[in-house]
């Protein structure tokens, strides 16, 4: 028997016992006739103590004994004389009689501790060493309880959990596919699943009635903070439902993940707000909610008054910041270079201070009276020592966002984002299509299997930028964790979609005639959502990049640097496989 315990299961109580445990050393440390080595594994910590007076010999060894050495130790537990509160097993120690080396460990290249002096590239060609720190071990830990806690929930409301294929046909909408050659088909290729959108769909003609999976996903995309190559859903599917059911069961779902992951009880419903109505007042479709600060269109305040730059302005919107009239000028000059950087796009800032004793102090006095300024101020509804910032410019929709961005912005520097503190809505009502001016010619917003509201259908012939869809994103802390629609059930519908999209006949039914062939069976009403696993784990553990919720993470190129993945293949396997590479220009 190796262990008879763990290294974070002793408390006081077992003192006096003999026990064998076995680990990572993470600490060895000499203290006169001592030596103190802290033993690591999976579940904590515990301090070993080799006394030279008991035995000199096991103490010279236990001297030389390097970090991540793996050892075996039995000995007894004794009570501390110098606890340790941080600890879990702080009140206690291994007083050791005997040592056994089991691997020796080569020096590691960074420290294996929550502050590690490991780089992110260093830490990822290492990831194995990463793990054994307790801070990612603590999110995989997350992962994993959240992971059984949805299983279960999910299960109890009759879901199945089925998988679906992982080589499916590539379909070149929305973001780039992953392909894989066929050898046994020459010169044609599979695509791994950026969604198994299409399989649900056709679990529910199947008749399976509710489904769910957690499932890889993957999208040959650039790479960000909360983005990877591959990534796991919470794959759902529902028949027989309107969007109201899909709401209701998986906001019960996430108050469910809530209780039992962060013991947080959500009495209230989470609020709903339109797609329009996001842009409006937050500037995006996913809006923190943690904090105010809304948008608010000034046009009829600010224009007419013979300042140029407004005047002539499609848009002119501003936010309040409460209490920033004690932002200095340099600060004002760092956000006001941060709107116009390439990033956020906007011709400049403006500010208004409202101060103290009623006055204001601006970038536009020369153009703005006193009286004219406070009725900005009661439009923004500002108060004495507050801040106003008002971006203007030629397209609404781009202003907003930039507001939106500055918002996030303030907030951030003026601590508003705190994560333990979570706030969850639903956005609603998106725009079924939106229109892309280079290829002239609409794309779907989420996917063209989105069901548009039944009022709108008409609107497909007439005026298809003006349909709204059926769909839905639940929104947690300006992050979007999950989104989904009622899908479109009927095949006269779904070919009226295509059209729209600007399909021709033979490449929808070349593209997904095996999903509208489907439809012409009895394909129930039905719908769903999908969840970022990665990213509300991330949430739940209080950090911006998924990146450390995943065991085995691609760097920002794309990249594993632990296998060097990807890598060359051999000749053999190219002509096995009937491809020819291109020489690829030198970086």
């Amino acid at each position: 028997m190796y262990r008879t315990n763990t290294c974070g299961e002793l408390r006081i109580e077992n003192v006096g016992q003999e026990v064998t445990l076995a680990g990572w050393v993470q600490k060895n440390r000499k203290l006169g006739g001592m030596v103190f080595i802290d033993l690591r594994d999976r579940y904590g910590v515990t301090q070993l103590t080799f006394n030279i007076e008991s035995d000199a010999d096991l103490v010279e060894v236990a001297s030389h004994i390097g970090r991540e050495f793996v050892i075996q130790v039995t000995g007894k537990v004794s009570e501390r004389t110098s606890k340790n509160p941080a600890m879990a097993t702080g009140d206690i120690e291994v007083e050791v009689s005997s040592l056994s080396v089991l691997n020796k460990s080569l020096t590691p290249p960074f420290t294996i501790e929550t502050n590690t002096d490991g780089g992110d590239e260093l830490r990822m060609k290492y990831r194995y060493l990463d793990l054994r720190r307790e801070v990612v071990r603590k999110n995989l830990e997350l992962r994993h309880r959240m992971a059984i806690q949805i299983r279960s929930f999910l299960d109890d409301l009759n879901f199945m959990e089925v998988e679906t294929p992982v080589l499916i046909k590539s379909t070149p909408e929305g973001a780039r596919d992953f392909v894989v050659p066929s050898r046994m088909n020459p010169g044609e290729f599979y695509a791994l699943p950026q969604s198994p959108q299409t399989f649900k769909q056709l679990l529910m003609v199947a008749g399976f009635d509710r489904y769910f999976q957690i499932v890889k996903c993957f999208r040959d995309e650039d790479l960000r903070a909360d983005r990877q190559p591959e990534f796991t859903q919470i794959d759902c599917e529902m028949s027989f439902v309107e969007q109201e059911d899909i709401l209701g069961v998986f906001e019960k779902l996430s108050k469910h993940l809530f209780k039992t992951i962060l013991n947080i009880d959500q009495s209230e419903a989470y609020p709903r707000i339109s797609w329009h109505d996001a842009m409006k007042y937050y500037g995006s479709d996913k809006p923190d909610t943690r904090f105010d600060m809304k948008i608010v269109e000034v046009d009829d305040v600010m224009k007419g008054v013979g300042f140029k730059v407004f005047d002539e302005a499609e848009y002119i919107g501003g936010i309040c910041v409460t209490g920033g009239d004690d932002y200095s000028r340099k600060q004002i000059d760092a956000l006001t270079d941060y709107v116009k950087s390439p990033q956020i796009g906007a011709k400049g800032l403006v500010y208004v201070r409202v101060k103290n004793d009623g006055t204001f102090k601006s970038s536009i006095d020369k153009f703005y009276s006193p009286e004219k300024l406070q009725e900005l101020s009661d439009k923004m509804s500002a108060k004495p020592g507050d801040l106003i910032l008002i971006i203007s410019g030629d397209n609404c929709l781009k202003c907003r966002q930039q507001l939106g961005s500055l918002r996030l912005e303030v907030a951030k520097q003026q601590g508003l984002m705190k994560p333990d503190d979570f706030s969850c809505l639903w956005v609603v009502d998106f725009p079924l299509l939106e229109w892309n001016e280079e290829d002239g010619r609409y794309y779907a917003m989420h996917h063209p299997f989105t069901a548009p509201k039944p009022e709108d259908i008409p609107l497909l012939d007439s005026d298809p930028g003006k349909v709204r869809a059926n769909a839905y994103d639940m929104v947690i802390n300006g992050v979007e964790v999950g989104g989904g629609s009622i899908r479109i059930h009927d095949s006269k519908l779904q070919e009226k979609m295509f059209e729209v999209l600007g399909f021709t006949p033979q490449k929808a039914q070349e593209q997904f005639g095996f999903l509208m062939n489907a439809f012409q069976y009895g394909a129930p009403p039905h719908g769903g959502i999908a969840y970022g696993f990665d990213r509300w784990v991330s949430l739940f553990a209080g950090i911006s990049s998924i990146r450390d919720t995943i065991a085995f993470p691609k760097n920002n190129s794309g990249r594993d640097v632990m296998i060097n993945a990807p890598s060359h293949i051999d000749e053999s396997q190219l002509n096995e496989l009937s491809l020819d590479l291109k020489p690829v220009p030198h970086k």
